[in-house]
């Protein structure tokens, strides 16, 4: 890391009444009738939005081969992002490590810093982000667990291409990332003092682990691992080593956070984004339903306990009620940040879910 305060580009500022620093995490859902055009449209509201109104960053996760996700490529949707916002922290939730080869994400996240120089995230995940035989499609390989299991060797190569420093003798030592630093060293060169700050993600111990003793911050998925989420986020606090980047931990919480004008509206979006899962979960993955498909929807005994366990780790209601449940999950959890992601039919819903979280915690308001 080549800035005078690391820490700097990872650390937020709480704003309005708001306990931590609130993100937004995007899917880029695409609802039944709806195209993917409309869901990248919606991001480009949600990314001014989260701008305008003072949330910290905006991050992108990356999804293979689920139709109602439209994020199966992260470093195209923000630069697409980039373009359209000026100052907001953008980035990954994540990158899929395993999926890529390290060489080509250190060249992604070098030009998309090339083009917001200090707002780019880089955030990874071990996991593949989707089902085992698309991960395989994917990596050109039925090999999947070699490759969660070398993900320490793979972060190390990708941060020895983001910083240009593999030692002499390596067999990389003459290959390098650009955009990157090896720009500042040629004649006449000069470079960003700026390079994507890397944060591990995860929903198990693995990456908290892992997180703590390279010093790194750490996001941890409490909106489809909830169960897990204090003993990540113990663990990676008791493994924490002090480093260039950080000396002390900095965790923030994915969760998934939907606000209406009225609670039984936040109850009708909660229970479509509800099934949306019931079908992934058994091997239907589909467009978001609408609120009516699923008030008419036949749940099996089964399905509906699913649809309660899961509908009972989501923050809905009205803003206030929103606002009430973000601050306790935080009291319980002492997040260093809240990153919230609002899964819904329509876009128009997810903006205005946004905007009545940001009016409750009186969060800014530019210009």
């Amino acid at each position: 890391m080549t800035t005078d305060d690391p820490a700097a580009e990872i650390r937020g500022t709480a704003q309005g009444t708001a306990p931590v620093p609130l993100s937004v995490l995007d899917l880029v859902t695409v609802g039944a009738g709806r195209t993917a055009s409309d869901a990248l449209r919606t991001s480009v509201a949600l990314a001014r939005l989260a701008e305008n109104r003072g949330f910290h960053r905006y991050w992108v996760a990356e999804h293979h081969s689920m139709p109602g996700v439209a994020s199966s490529s992260p470093a195209v949707i923000l630069a697409h992002l980039a373009a359209h916002t000026d100052r907001i922290r953008l980035g990954s939730g994540g990158v899929m490590l395993p999926n890529h080869a390290p060489l080509v994400i250190a060249e992604q996240f070098g030009t998309l810093e090339a083009m917001a120089p200090g707002r780019i995230d880089l955030g990874l995940g071990r996991a593949p982000g989707t089902d085992g035989a698309t991960a395989a499609a994917l990596r050109r390989t039925d090999r999947l667990n070699e490759g969660a299991d070398d993900f320490p060797e793979q972060l190390a190569e990708l941060t020895r291409f983001l910083d240009d420093d593999f030692p002499d003798g390596h067999p990389y030592r003459r290959i390098h990332a650009v955009p990157g630093p090896v720009q500042a060293t040629s004649p006449g060169g000069v470079q960003s003092p700026h390079r994507p700050p890397v944060w591990l993600l995860g929903s198990s111990g693995f990456s908290a682990r892992l997180a703590g003793l390279l010093g790194l911050p750490f996001a941890f998925a409490h909106h489809f691992s909830a169960q897990n989420t204090i003993p990540a986020l113990d663990l990676y606090r008791e493994t924490f080593r002090p480093s260039a980047v950080l000396d002390e931990p900095y965790a923030l919480i994915g969760v998934s956070a939907l606000a209406a004008d009225d609670e039984k509206e936040a109850r009708r979006q909660v229970l479509a984004a509800a099934l949306s899962m019931v079908r992934l979960r058994t091997g239907r993955p589909g467009l978001v339903p609408t609120p009516e498909e699923a008030e008419a929807y036949d749940f099996s005994p089964m399905e509906r306990e699913f649809v309660g366990s899961w509908n009972a780790n989501v923050v809905h209601g009205t803003a206030d009620e929103v606002r009430d449940g973000l601050d306790g999950l935080q009291k319980r959890t002492g997040a260093d940040e809240l990153m919230i992601t609002a899964n819904a039919h329509s876009g128009d819903v997810r903006v205005r879910s946004y905007e009545l979280i940001a009016d409750a915690y009186g969060l800014p308001t530019a210009g």
